[in-house]
Order: structure tokens, then sequence, then C-alpha cells
């Protein structure tokens, strides 16, 4: 026996016609399982508390956790990312609740990457796609989209001190003021190439599935209906959740096979008179 129909955006892709939406940066949240459950395909333990609307995700060995707590307004921080680099290194990221999650996945994916040999720029494929660049004399850097809504910054409060990383897409309202569509804030201590994963994306022009009007500004886009629907939709989600807990139960097995480094052998205690004991 089933249980009852309750209405609910969670019964989506099914009970919803999609329109593909361009641009992408401008398209809205979408669905936060498409991250929420790669990361869970991938072995990420569910901290939750089911009383409280939120997500709270951690890695197997704890070192990332990706919370999800939706807030009053949809332009403050909904999504945060906590880390800790193979150094020991412990570094923080935000996003806003309209950030589209196809461009967060870029970052949350590379989470359960290993770590590439070689990270590629982050300033030249934004230039070779069109965007515009500055640098001031205190190293301070800026990109803007070629539409005017979207850029990206490397900037430090004061001369001197440490960089930090801004992503704004925001409405130009005349007289230099903005309304701010959505935000990311990234930690200049975070691993270089999680930095280059999310920046890459933001030069992608393929559109992404939304629902008719689903989007923060509808005059700011193009939806079309057509694109992948329904059991398309969840089909493609389950081979990609299926693809990542192959990699994941991969990377386990190889773990599991490498050599480990044999354990220290302790040093004989010294008593106060110098002796070994």
């Amino acid at each position: 026996m089933t249980g009852p129909y309750i209405p609910t955006r969670a019964n989506s892709p099914h009970d919803t016609i999609w329109f593909e939406t361009q641009p992408r940066h401008l398209a809205g949240r979408g669905d936060p399982r498409h991250i929420t459950q790669a990361l869970r395909a991938a072995g990420w333990k569910n901290h939750s508390d089911s009383d409280y609307p939120h997500i709270v995700l951690a890695s197997p060995d704890y070192r990332h956790t990706v919370v999800l707590e939706p807030e009053p307004r949809p332009y403050d921080a909904w999504w945060r990312i906590r880390g800790q680099s193979e150094d020991g290194q412990h570094w923080y990221t935000e996003f806003g609740a309209n950030t589209p999650v196809e461009i967060l996945a870029t970052l949350t994916n590379a989470l359960l990457e290993p770590i590439p040999e070689q990270t590629p720029p982050i300033w030249s494929p934004l230039t070779a796609a069109g965007w515009s660049y500055e640098r001031d004399e205190h190293g301070n850097e800026i990109a803007h989209h070629p539409d005017g809504t979207l850029n990206l910054e490397r900037w430090s409060v004061e001369p001197g001190e440490k960089f930090h990383w801004r992503v704004q897409a925001a409405l130009p309202t005349g007289g230099g003021s903005f309304q701010r569509i959505w935000h990311a804030y990234l930690d200049d201590q975070m691993p270089h190439h999680l930095i280059t994963a999310f920046t890459s994306a933001l030069v992608s022009d393929e559109p992404v599935q939304r629902a008719r009007f689903d989007v923060p500004h509808t005059h700011l886009v193009t939806q079309e209906q057509r694109g992948p629907q329904g059991e398309e939709l969840a089909a493609r989600h389950e081979t990609r959740l299926k693809a990542i807990r192959t990699a994941a139960r991969k990377a386990r097995r190889k773990a599991a096979l490498a050599p480990h480094p044999p354990a220290p052998v302790a040093a004989p205690a010294v008593s106060v008179t110098g002796r070994v004991r």
C-alpha cells in the first residue's frame, strides 16, 4: 500500500513542465538535490535535525561539511561549506539562495575528486569568453561578465591584508547602485583547484532546466519549453548518482589497498638520571 499523495516541490521533476532557461547564472537556485544527493552517493553522512529546516552533510573523514540553511531573505547566505586542506589549513565559503546549483555543484563535485596535478588558470578563461578584466596597484583583481550582471573579484580590504574572492550577480538600478540576485564568498585559503572549479562554471553558456517563471527575475532570462522533461531528467540524475557511487567505491578500494607507512618506533623512555629504562 502506497502512502497518500502530498503536494510538495520535492515531487519534481515528474510533476513539472520544464523550460530551457538561460543565461544560467540568472536562472535561480534549482533543485538542491543536484548537490545533496550527489554528496550522499559519495558516502557523505547526513547529520541534519529532522525537526529543523536545514541539511547538514559531512564527508566520511569529516574534513568537509556542507550546510544548507534557508534564511528569511533569499539574498542571504543559504549554502555554507567548511573544509580542511591537506596541510591542515581551515577554510570557509558561502553562497546565496539564488546561486544556481549547477554552478555550485562544480565546487562540491571537486570535493569528491582527486586533487589535480595541475590547476587551470582562473582569469584567462573569463577573458577568452568576453569578460573584462582589471588589476589595480594593490593586486586587487576584478572581471565583469559581458552582460554586466555578474562579476568575479579577488580583493583585500586593506593593502597587505589577506585576499578574499567574491562573486556577485546583481541587477544595476542606476546611479551606481544595484539589486543583488546572488553572491558567493570564497576564502583565499581554499585549495586553488576548488576556486578554479567554481569560477570555471561562470563562463558556461549551457542552459539549465527550470519551471516556468521559477526564476528570481523573469525579464532577465529566456525560457523555452524544450530540453529534457520528467523521466529523462530523472534518468540523467540517477545516471550521475550511479557514476558517483562507482567512483567512490573505487576510491575506497584504492585507499584500502594502498601501502600504509610503518608505525613509528617509540623511543626508549629515559629516566631523570639519563639511564635507559
